[in-house]
């Protein structure tokens, strides 16, 4: 159970991360700090502000979640965020910095016209928000699992938190924050990953633990493993879930970083190209990591825990629950529950602590993006009363409060079985809308004409929602990229225009 050196050490984290957002606000004086950090962000600040939003619940106690199931099948998230992270500083980064705008909306409505920047900003807006409600749902989760309370009020600490970490500081308050995050994060998940290592002897003594509580077991047989020879192809396989599944994953999360405008954010935040490339390429050197210690942290869970849905068709199949094994009520709480048990309490809570931040700052980064679409691409295109920089600064920070608090009235309305539903339709509506629009633009610019790009930014999502309702076998994003790429090569080939010299060389 959660003690008082567990309190000290959460208290700790919440009030140094309060402490940077106060800070940072200070050196908000107007819109233009507060949505691109007025360009003078340096590398780490690029950095954590990428981070501080890419790194969060699912990066984290999903992936422990998810490889306590499937081992290294899990590493998806993180390997596919640092392989986005790549992408984006090697062939995005200068050229979105040099197309004269501010959002990834406005980059495709430069070359394709105003009629695709109301279609693009709201289905763009609306799939970070569905990110922002499962980060939401997964803060409130945590809240409840370490401290009893109310969903209502673990909501509520939840808002105030995201508003602190991001509202006075905007791209500062999540850049700053989450270069610190990111160093508390770091401690915490080596200091779990060296533990796991250290109990267990390494990879051998991961593999013969699975191998005796699994192998030949009850437990086993629930979980689909009935020998020996199935351990390896289940939990140190990267693809143990099937190709298309977990390679799918993979793709959605390379193609969601460089179609969310909250990571872009950090790319036009930087005060030079150099910092902008060196900030992503330090992300995608960063990133991957993280998700290995977690994986660790979920493997050794899944040799000393049992959820509750497996104890009970244990005792149905006339079992008793392995000795020595503690009963969890999901795998969801396989990350905190090993803190509560095997850390040392202080760090412990300071682990917890770091964990409520890594889902605060998601949460708080994407409602940044949210707010920063809607206000470039929305409102300022409909009304001049929010062209003043003051104004538009109140603007943006009411949107953020406004976003934080419906995400937390429709995470107490929905259960939280539904997070993943909620990852795999972000991505897909926020991959179908930008990607492919953002690289025609970008690369082939002045080569396709407006009808063409508004089609696309339309079918691409339209088709993804098909392919929800459906229920498409794979993930309905590759439906959405496909019409997308199959409109724009139309397009190309049948709007006959030229690139001007000056052109090609944006």
């Amino acid at each position: 159970m959660i003690g008082v050196l567990h309190i000290a050490g959460i208290i700790f984290v919440l009030i140094l991360i309060a402490c940077v957002g106060a800070y940072s606000g200070r050196k908000v004086s107007d819109a233009a700090d507060f949505t691109t950090g007025g360009g003078k962000a340096g590398t780490m600040v690029v950095a954590g502000t990428i981070m501080g939003t890419l790194v969060s619940g699912q990066a984290t106690v999903g992936t422990a979640q998810l490889a306590f199931n499937f081992g290294m099948s899990a590493w998806w998230f993180t390997l596919g965020s640092g392989i986005g992270c790549l992408i984006l500083a090697i062939a995005y980064a200068k050229r979105m910095r040099h197309s004269g705008k501010t959002t990834l909306v406005g980059v495709i409505t430069r070359d394709y016209g105003e009629a695709c920047d109301y279609a693009a900003s709201v289905f763009s807006s609306i799939g970070i928000f569905i990110s922002v409600i499962a980060q939401m749902i997964s803060a409130t989760a945590l809240i409840t699992t370490i401290i009893p309370m109310p969903l209502p009020a673990a909501a509520l600490v939840s808002v105030l938190i995201m508003t602190v970490y991001v509202v006075f500081g905007g791209v500062w308050g999540a850049g700053i924050g989450g270069v610190m995050k990111l160093i508390l994060l770091y401690v915490s998940s080596i200091a779990g990953g060296v533990f796991v290592l250290k109990v267990t002897g390494g990879a051998e003594g991961i593999n013969d633990m699975l191998t005796g509580i699994l192998a030949g077991s009850q437990l086993g047989e629930i979980n689909g493993i009935y020998s020996a020879s199935d351990i390896a192809p289940r939990f140190a396989s990267l693809v143990a879930r099937g190709p298309l599944k977990d390679l799918g994953s993979g793709l959605s999360l390379v193609l969601g970083v460089i179609s969310t405008q909250s990571y872009a954010s950090a790319i036009w935040a930087a005060k030079s190209d150099s910092a902008a490339v060196k900030g992503s390429l330090i992300s995608a050197l960063l990133i991957p990591p993280i998700g290995v210690a977690c994986i660790l942290i979920g493997l050794f869970m899944r040799g000393h825990c049992i959820t509750s849905e497996e104890a009970a068709a244990l005792i149905q199949a006339g079992q008793s629950v392995p000795e020595g094994m503690m009963v969890i009520a999901s795998s969801a709480q396989v990350f905190p529950q090993f803190v509560l048990h095997y850390l040392h309490p202080l760090f412990g809570g300071i682990v917890l602590g770091t964990l409520f931040i890594t889902i605060v700052g998601g949460g708080a980064g994407l409602s940044l993006g949210v707010s920063t679409i809607v206000v470039e691409d929305i409102i300022a295109e409909m009304t001049m009363r929010f062209h003043n920089p003051a104004k538009k600064l109140f603007l943006s920070r009411g949107i953020i409060v406004f976003v934080l608090v419906l995400s937390a009235v429709i995470a107490l309305l929905l259960p939280s079985a539904m997070i993943n539903d909620f990852g795999f339709l972000s991505m897909g509506l926020r991959g179908a809308v930008i990607f492919v629009p953002l690289t025609t633009a970008l690369y082939l610019k002045g080569r396709i004409s407006a009808n063409w790009g508004l089609t696309s930014v339309i079918a691409g999502p339209a088709s993804v929602i098909a392919g929800n309702i459906l229920k498409a076998p794979f993930d309905p994003l590759f439906i959405g990229v496909a019409v997308n790429i199959i409109i724009m090569t139309l397009g190309l080939i049948l709007s006959g225009k030229k690139v001007s010299n000056t052109e090609k060389m944006l």
